[in-house]
Parts: structure tokens; C-alpha cells; sequence
């Protein structure tokens, strides 16, 4: 296929925005802490049974005083200790960030044609995190285990306002001092703008990227951090751990330190080589990801049961084989990259087909996509592995029909779609004839014969 077809330098984030884009961008950022607040209060106040806000709210709203009261009864308190520990829990991530050792690793080019380095010591940070937190909660007895629940409530206080003042903050530096301005892209929409961001790559001088220690650090190495919290939280209150508890940060583990020891591969996914930085990212690596990417803890705890030891083994199958889907997924596309196509795929040579796209310097760039392996049979193949992972982490909370368990299912098969057609958009303007011929090639989305 001749170079000629190359699509147009317009690829990347959304430029043209319709009124109902602003309206759902509008909803997005209003209902977005509410949200939250209502999940935490459900586990907070109701041992995790959803409907237990919605139901006392409506039996006390007889008139609006009434109403504002109760649901001031159920907010959480701001306390100084949560905002210290958090506020101290940033900057000592922001240290090993920044003083850690790590190999350098390289994102894909940015729509104006940059090529970033990044240091890639995510790892080791979450080592480091974890031995210091275990030895000094069990072996020094500096504070308990369950520190991080006793103050989830100061904490989520603290995360919405550290939350809030980035995504203002990278809305800010995006007009007045962006880091790479190229690649800036605005569309006169304040709310989208501030939603999705401006800026592409923001950086503090040429290493401190937000979006790789944002999007990893704070959140990521918090989550297995919680759990272990929430299991010490159990121990206190029934005087052990259920298995469900044990199976549960299991599979939240293996899925986080997957995450940071292929970090480097993580560069060149949607997250780090496609989004901007607003409030999606910021206030949702802060906020969204530790609170309610955690929530089978909080009902595990609340909610304690012992699995058979039948259901144990299937729940840890489930989550093992959908981690295999995910991890060799992704290796097959990352080997293919690596070496030009030219690569072994299930005992075959790869098939691939090979296109190039221009950048907004007027550059020609080359780049193969795979459509053999799990890349033929759909185009995102990778999320059904990550599917069947989310799956089990709510089965790990046993045979109930609560909905809290599998709000990470639901709300990942939200994401997923969305982001599929996210991506199917940004690579027909970034590919273009070469993605039409990739789509015939590999007609399916997500799941054959469905989607």
C-alpha cells in the first residue's frame, strides 16, 4: 500500500465538540465525586448494601432540612492527620519517582512527532513501599496495619482536594507554560478542556512526567496497599483473615505487579500515549482508582466469609487465565513492535500489516499492526483477559447478588467499550486506509460474533 494513503496529522483526543458533549462532560464532572461519596458511604454506613443511602435518604427527606441533614450525617469528615498522611504519602512517591534507579524506557511519538523517555522504576517503588509499610507496621509497630481504613474517611477528603487542585493546576500550565505546546490541543470547550486536558506530556523539567507518576504511582501502589489495610482492619475485628480476603489480594497482586514490572510496555498504551492530562486523569488517579477499584475489600471486610475450597480454586482459575489472555496479549503485540513483525506468533510466522501515519512536523512514521495470534481473532482480544480477571476479583466476595462485589466488572465494561471506540476513531484518523484494512482483516472488537 503506497504512502499516499497515509491519514491526515489530525490523530489523537477529540477536537470537534457538540453541545451534548458538553452536557455529558458537564454531568461527568458533577456526578463524578458524588459518586464516589455515595459508594463510600454504602460501605461506610450500610456494610456495603447499595440501595442504603438511596432507601434512608427517601425515608428522611420529609422536608429539605431534613434531607440536608441526613446526608450531612453521612459525609465524611475532614480531619488534619488524613491530609497529613496523604500529603506525606505524595511526596515520598514523588521521591522514589524521581531518586529511584530504573531503566529508561520510550513512549510511542506524540502527535507533533516527540519521542519521550521516561524512567521506568515503578517496581522498585512498589517494593520499596511495601517492605517499608509491612516492617514498619509489624516488625516496628510505628502505627497499625489498618491505618489506611481507620482513616478512609479523612482520606477521601484529602484525595478530592489534592485531586481537584492537579486537574486545575494542569488546566492552568497547559496555557501558560506547557511543556511540549505542539502537542496542546484545545477546543474552546472550557469544560471538555478542563475534563480531558490540554496538555499532552505535562513534565516538571525533562523527567518528572504527571502522567506516569499519576497514573501509577499515588493510585496503583495504594491499591494493594489497602487491601493489605482492610485484611489487618479484618484481623482486628474477627480475630483472623478469610480466604476470600487472602484470594482477593492475591489477584489485586498479581494485576499490580504485572502493571509495574512491564511498566515499560504501559508507555505505549492509550493511557500514557494518547490521553491529555485534565481531570479524568488527575482527579481520577487520585481519587476514582484507590476508592473504588478497592471496594471488594471494604465489603470483604464488612461483609467476611470463608470460600470452599472448590470455589477458591475456581475463582483463582478464572482470574489466572484471564491474567494469561492479558499478559500474552499484550507480549504479542509488544514482540511483533519490537522486531519489525519479523517474529514466531502460536508456532507461525506473524501476519501484520504494515502502515505509516504522518506526525504535524510533516514526518512519516512506520508502524506494523498485528493480526494474528489474539490480534486475529478481535481487535482488543487483551480486555476479554482483562474482563475475566475483573470477574473474578468479584466472585472472590462469594456467591452474592449485591452489586458492589461487581461494580469494577460493570464499570470496566463501561470503560473498555468506551474505550474501544475511542481508539477505533483516533486510529482511522491516525491510520487511515491501513486501519479500514485492518478492520476487514480482523472484523471483531472485542468478542467474536458479538462485539
Amino acid at each position: 500500500m503506497a504512502d499516499t494513503k497515509v491519514a491526515p496529522p489530525l490523530w489523537g483526543r477529540a477536537h470537534k465538540i457538540s453541545p451534548l458533549n458538553n452536557f455529558i462532560t458537564a454531568s461527568i464532572l458533577i456526578l463524578s465525586p458524588f459518586w464516589v461519596l455515595y459508594l463510600w458511604a454504602c460501605c461506610t454506613h450500610y456494610n456495603c448494601a447499595f440501595s442504603g443511602p438511596a432507601a434512608d435518604f427517601l425515608a428522611n427527606s420529609g422536608s429539605a432540612r431534613d434531607a440536608i441533614s441526613f446526608v450531612y450525617s453521612i459525609l465524611p469528615a475532614f480531619n488534619t492527620r488524613s491530609l497529613f498522611i496523604y500529603t506525606s504519602w505524595l511526596a515520598f512517591q514523588a521521591i522514589l519517582f524521581v531518586y529511584l534507579p530504573g531503566k529508561t524506557g520510550y513512549g510511542q511519538k506524540t502527535p507533533a512527532g516527540h519521542l519521550l523517555k521516561y524512567k521506568v522504576n515503578g517496581l522498585n517503588a512498589w517494593i520499596v513501599t511495601h517492605v517499608l509499610f509491612i516492617a514498619a507496621s509489624l516488625v516496628f509497630g510505628y502505627f497499625p496495619l489498618s491505618i489506611i481504613q481507620e482513616h478512609w474517611a479523612g482520606l477521601l477528603v484529602s484525595t478530592n482536594i489534592f485531586g481537584l487542585g492537579l486537574a486545575t493546576f494542569a488546566y492552568i500550565k497547559a496555557i501558560t507554560y506547557p511543556s511540549y505546546p505542539a502537542d496542546n490541543k484545545a477546543t474552546g470547550s472550557f469544560l471538555y478542556d478542563y475534563f480531558m486536558g490540554i496538555e499532552h506530556n505535562p513534565r516538571i523539567g525533562d523527567s518528572f512526567d504527571f502522567k506516569l507518576f499519576f497514573n501509577g504511582r499515588p493510585g496503583i501502589i495504594a491499591w494493594t496497599l489497602i487491601n493489605l489495610s482492610f485484611a489487618g482492619a479484618q484481623y482486628n475485628e474477627i480475630g483472623y483473615v478469610t480466604n476470600s480476603m487472602i484470594l482477593l489480594n492475591i489477584l489485586h497482586a498479581i494485576y499490580v505487579v504485572d502493571f509495574f514490572y512491564h511498566e515499560d510496555w504501559y508507555l505505549r498504551t492509550i493511557d500514557i500515549a494518547h490521553d491529555h492530562f485534565g481531570y479524568y486523569l488527575a482527579w481520577g488517579d487520585l481519587v476514582w482508582l484507590p476508592f473504588t477499584y478497592t471496594l471488594q475489600s471494604h465489603y470483604i471486610y464488612r461483609n467476611p466469609i470463608n470460600l470452599s475450597q472448590p470455589a477458591f480454586i475456581a475463582i483463582l482459575a478464572i482470574g489466572l487465565a484471564g491474567y494469561y489472555i492479558f499478559r500474552n496479549a499484550n507480549n504479542q503485540k509488544d514482540l511483533a513492535r519490537r522486531y519489525n513483525g519479523d517474529v514466531k506468533i502460536w508456532g507461525k510466522k506473524a501476519t501484520v500489516i504494515r502502515a505509516s501515519y504522518l506526525t504535524s512536523d510533516g514526518k512519516t512514521t512506520r508502524s506494523i499492526l498485528l493480526t494474528c495470534g489474539f490480534w486475529g481473532i478481535s481487535r482488543h482480544f487483551n480486555y476479554v483477559g482483562d474482563l475475566l480477571m475483573c470477574f473474578a476479583f468479584g466472585a472472590s466476595c462469594g456467591l452474592t447478588m449485591d452489586f458492589i462485589p461487581y461494580y469494577y466488572l460493570f464499570y470496566m465494561t463501561v470503560l473498555l467499550v468506551h474505550r474501544i471506540n475511542r481508539d477505533h476513531a483516533r486510529c482511522q484518523a491516525k491510520y487511515g486506509d491501513y486501519w479500514t484494512e485492518y478492520c476487514k482483516a480482523v472484523p471483531y472488537k472485542l468478542v467474536p460474533f458479538v462485539f
